[in-house]
């Protein structure tokens, strides 16, 4: 037992600190959600919701948001026509914490690391925001497509755009593999 826990312990090591950094990052923001109950909707969701119509008002789209109270969630419509809600799974706070808990699991030299988490999590918060956006531009267009959409295709955008980050991290910053 002893041979394998040496011969692995570099995997291990990953692992413990992954899922630490996971479990940790979770209860805060889990903790976080418990300030507001089920029928209404979180400030970070909020913030994203109207970033998106932010951005979409930049274009000239006549987006607005609606506010369901006793729902949780809000409502998004584009030129006069609802064609999402916004939940709290829509801001991107979970992949965002699934991102940091893989770069602290590759250590990296501690301000090296601090610094990519932040941008990257702030990078991956712009994305969401685009995403959010292109999803509903698309919602309009094709609506019959609603389930490739947004269950395949823009769930694959922002993974993706992880996945490219955590390969730029693995290879440019990380202790670990060199």
């Amino acid at each position: 037992m002893k041979k394998y826990l040496i011969l692995y312990r570099p995997f291990l090591v990953f692992l413990a600190k992954f899922f630490l950094t996971y479990a940790v990052l979770t209860l805060i923001y889990q903790g976080y959600l418990s300030r507001f109950d089920e029928s209404s909707v979180d400030t970070i969701t909020r913030f994203v919701a109207e970033n998106t119509k932010q951005l979409l008002h930049l274009f000239g789209v006549d987006f607005r948001l609606k506010e369901v109270f006793q729902t949780g969630f809000i409502t998004l419509f584009y030129n006069q026509q609802a064609v999402a809600r916004m939940i709290e799974g829509c801001n991107a706070i979970s992949v965002i914490i699934l991102f940091a808990a893989f770069i602290v699991a590759f250590s990296g030299k501690k301000r090296t690391t601090l610094i990519f988490i932040l941008a990257g999590s702030f990078f991956i918060y712009v994305l969401n925001v685009v995403r959010i956006a292109l999803l509903c531009s698309a919602l309009y267009w094709f609506p019959n497509q609603e389930a490739l959409l947004h269950e395949i295709v823009f769930p694959l955008f922002i993974y993706g755009v992880v996945f490219v980050l955590w390969v730029i991290w693995v290879n440019k910053f990380s202790l670990d593999v060199r």
